[in-house]
């Protein structure tokens, strides 16, 4: 019940992920009712989605949830929004995301990238069990050679996918909820218009008797 009856395929599905068969605005009007529905004013459901998304394309995979949940409390945003907006970060996404980081750290750092270091979901896993197992030494060159680059280079797009997320939901939420509220109004107002006229008819109707 309430379920497409023809379900789309997983290519689809996977096309539907890059270009949406609605479109990117509808989709995007699509996802801020979703979160206009959570608790919390447009800023910070906005804010907090925004702050999802950007935590995505820094390196350190399987962190996203946690480092999004403290940006959305240092910056007062929803946190809930911030763990929907992690999802921007995903397996599709991901190699995008690190080569684009890698190779902008290493432009920003100005060193000319002559390495085959590749980073993958199980990079920061391998370097956190070597690191706590064989100690600095064993992952240094993993870090400054690959992470940091991607650390470095993921800031300026921190502040970019920020930006580009946080403008168009905030204001879609907001009139979302400006909607909402004189919906909510209006039916107040119906429902003591129709009280008082069903009070009138019986007063009409016992002053006739």
């Amino acid at each position: 019940m309430f379920q497409r009856r023809d379900k789309p395929s997983k290519a689809r599905r996977v096309a539907d992920f890059f270009w949406p068969s609605i479109g990117f605005a509808r989709s995007t009007r699509y996802l801020s009712y979703r979160l206009a529905r959570l608790p919390g004013t447009p800023y910070s459901l906005a804010s907090g989605f925004a702050l999802g998304a950007a935590v995505s394309f820094m390196p350190f995979v399987g962190f996203h949830f946690i480092l999004g949940g403290l940006f959305a409390w240092v910056f007062r945003a929803n946190i809930l929004a911030s763990a929907i907006g992690t999802a921007v970060g995903n397996p599709w996404t991901f190699p995008f995301i690190w080569a684009a980081t890698y190779h902008l750290g290493y432009w920003m750092l100005g060193i000319e990238n002559t390495r085959d270091d590749t980073f993958s979901a199980g990079t920061m896993e391998t370097f956190f069990h070597n690191l706590i197992e064989n100690g600095w030494q064993s992952v240094s060159d993993v870090f400054s050679n690959v992470i940091f680059p991607m650390l470095i280079g993921s800031i300026p797009i921190f502040v970019v996918v920020w930006v580009i997320f946080f403008y168009p939901l905030n204001i879609l939420i907001r009139r979302f909820h400006i909607r909402r509220a004189d919906a909510l109004l209006a039916a107040r107002y119906a429902n003591t218009a129709r009280a008082a006229s069903l009070d009138f008819e019986a007063f009409k109707k016992e002053d006739g008797e």
